[in-house]
Parts: C-alpha cells; structure tokens; sequence
C-alpha cells in the first residue's frame, strides 16, 4: 500500500516533464516575462557595443576615407589582409605578441596555482588574510603606476634591482634592463605576475575550499605527508577549474596588452614591445590607415575565437571540463 502512492507521484512527475519537454519554446518563454524584462538592458548593451560596432568591419575591405560616404569608398576585397600576411613589420607584431600572451600565460597559472596551493596550507588564519590582501592589492593599480613603479625598480640610477644586485656581488655595475631588448619579454612577464598573481589565486583558492576534507583525511591514513596531499589531492581537485580558465585564456592568446608595452617600451626596443593593439594605434590614427587597422583587428578576433572552439572541442574529446 505504501508502493501505490509513490507509484502515482512518480507518473505524475513523468508526465509532467513530459508536458514541459512537448512545451514549445516560445510558449516557455512568454511564460518568464519577467525575467525578459530583467534581461533587455543587458540584451540592448550587448547589441549597441558588441554587435552593432562589426559594421565598421567593412573598412577592412575598403581603401576607407573618412570624408566619402559609404556608397563612395573604394572596395579593395583582401588587398589589406595580403598585405598583413606580407608585412615585416606586422609579422615582427605577431612574433611579439604571442611571445609575450604565451609568457603570461604560462607564468600566470604556474604562479596562482602554486599561491593559491600555498596559501591554503597556512594555518594561521590572520596571517593567511593578511598574505592574500598584500598579494591581490596590486591588481587595483592602474598599469601608469606599476610601470612607474616597475621603471624606477630597474633604474639605472639608485634602481632596487641594481642595487641589491651589486651588493650581492652578481654584477659589477648597473644594467640598463630597458634598453635591452632581450630583457623585455621577461619583465613584462613579471611585471604581470606581480600585479595579477594575488587576483588570479582567489578562484583557484575557491576551489580548493571545495574539495572534500575527507578525501585528505584518507591521504593522511594510507601514510601521505604534506607534499604528497598537495600532488595527489588538492590539484586533482581544483583540475576542472584549471581546464575551464585555461581555455577562457587561450581565446584571449593575442591580447598580450597594450598599456605596459606602450610605457615601458622606447625606440631601442622597439622591435621586441610592439603588439597588435600598438600596431592598430600607429596604423589607425597616427597613420590614418583605418583600413589596415580594421584587418589587424578582424585577425586578432577571427584567430582567437578559433582558438577557443578548436581548445573546447579537444578537452570535450579527451573527456574533461569544457565550457559548452
């Protein structure tokens, strides 16, 4: 007797969900009028800042000027876009920006992942917070004040570097870190780290909050020390997190940035800091060549949402975390 009523709530969901799945789709959105009327801001930003912007795309297929009207533009087809692909200079562009994206990207998740692990084992909850806000305090800095910061770091006069460096007997005299050009790669590099590492390790520590303790506990009984929790359980525990933002990063591969090549870049090492975005900024308003910095753009756009499908299809075959 007490099968007989769940039987009957149990056809009853059956048939409920059977209702809803034979629903048609409009009809299921007419029926949350709210939540569209919630949505439309969002909705029209979206289409006046994001989509409506791509007609200006059409620039990359002209030779624009800006006192013709559309009708008047001179059509040219890929004429811009060969010439990217032939173009020193804009190939040199290239070289450096995913130089320097791969740079950050790398040193960026090998440093928050190890923080974040780090960070998690200290037991002393006041020095923990105190840690974390010290470390994420810089992500709230403009890039005018860390190049500031980072130039006067390496000055050749009275510079932190130089100096420690000297008195620890490493060099016999200041170097010139920003007029080398080999050298400028590595400090964007860092400078990125230094800014972003406290920042980037929150999520990383979220997800760490999430493992189950007794999945260490049971490390601890088969025998395993500090080291071997970190290894064996926490990084396996926050690897779908690591999957998910890796490929979020690997859509943004030639946004390698603009303020602190811009700042911290000077005529000697020119060759190594320009990216695509300073390319675009030369070639669009100093130049006036607004066609040339259209297909610039149009490449760096195509080029990164590829890269973003063809990392979700790959980590949806090997069976891992994706984001759709």
């Amino acid at each position: 007797m007490t099968d007989y009523p769940k039987s009957i709530r149990a056809k009853g969901e059956k048939a409920r969900s059977l209702n809803v799945s034979k629903e048609s789709p409009w009809r299921r959105l007419m029926g949350q009028k709210q939540l569209m009327w919630m949505s439309l801001p969002i909705v029209l930003y979206v289409l006046v800042f994001s989509y409506y912007p791509i007609w200006g795309w059409t620039m990359a297929f002209q030779n624009y000027k800006p006192a013709r009207d559309f009708m008047d533009q001179e059509w040219v087809g890929f004429k811009h876009f060969q010439f990217l692909f032939t173009d020193p200079t804009f190939l040199n562009v290239l070289r450096n920006t995913l130089a320097m994206s791969l740079i950050n990207m790398v040193l960026g998740f090998a440093t928050a992942i190890v923080f974040a692990i780090l960070l998690n084992e200290v037991k002393t909850r006041l020095f923990k917070r105190t840690i974390q806000t010290i470390s994420y305090l810089p992500h709230f800095l403009s890039w005018i004040i860390v190049t500031g910061i980072v130039a006067s770091s390496l000055s050749v006069d009275d510079g932190i570097v130089n100096v420690v460096l000297m008195k620890l007997g490493l060099i016999s005299q200041p170097i010139m870190w920003l007029s080398i050009p080999e050298y400028f790669w590595g400090i964007v590099g860092a400078s990125h780290v230094w800014k972003e590492v406290g920042w980037n390790a929150i999520i990383y520590l979220a997800a760490i909050t999430s493992i189950d303790p007794s999945l260490y506990e049971a490390a601890e009984i088969d025998g395993a020390n500090r080291y071997q929790k970190m290894l064996y359980v926490t990084l396996p525990g926050i690897k779908s997190i690591v999957i998910i933002l890796m490929i979020m990063n690997i859509g943004w591969i030639l946004e390698a940035g603009f303020e602190v090549q811009y700042l911290l870049g000077n005529g000697v090492v020119v060759d190594w800091s320009q990216t695509i975005d300073i390319f675009v900024l030369k070639y669009g308003l100093q130049i006036g060549n607004y066609s040339l910095a259209t297909a610039a753009g149009i490449f760096k756009t195509i080029v990164s949402i590829t890269l973003i499908f063809a990392a979700n299809t790959i980590a949806k075959r090997f069976g891992d975390e994706r984001l759709i």
